[in-house]
């Protein structure tokens, strides 16, 4: 059973987070912050997700030039993820390098 929710502080609280009792304004703010940049940052992983089974469609389908492209559009947003800090660093280039294997297969294969 879900727990009652609230309204504190003018904290909007959503069925899927936590309720947060805020004792002052910036605390209330931050609560507020904080999830819009979770938010964000999981924008990005289901974004890298998607473009991820996408390229895989485009290897599976043999198409040299939508691999190319979905490559590229998967690489610039791994990298803009990894610079926002969405992502680790070290996740990011392990995405990159799964990335190039998966295009590398389609190399050896064609």
């Amino acid at each position: 059973m879900l727990p009652r929710l609230r309204r504190k502080a003018g904290v909007r609280v959503s069925i899927r987070q936590r309720v947060t009792v805020a004792n002052s304004k910036q605390q209330a703010k931050r609560v507020r912050t904080a999830a819009r940049q979770r938010l964000e940052n999981l924008r990005y992983r289901t974004q890298i997700k998607t473009l991820f089974r996408r390229l895989s469609e485009a290897v599976e389908a043999g198409e040299s030039e939508q691999i190319e492209a979905a490559h590229r559009r998967l690489v610039a947003l791994v990298d803009r993820a990894a610079a926002r800090r969405a992502i680790h660093r070290n996740a990011a280039a392990r995405r990159k390098a799964r990335a190039a294997r998966i295009v590398s297969r389609q190399n050896v294969s064609a």
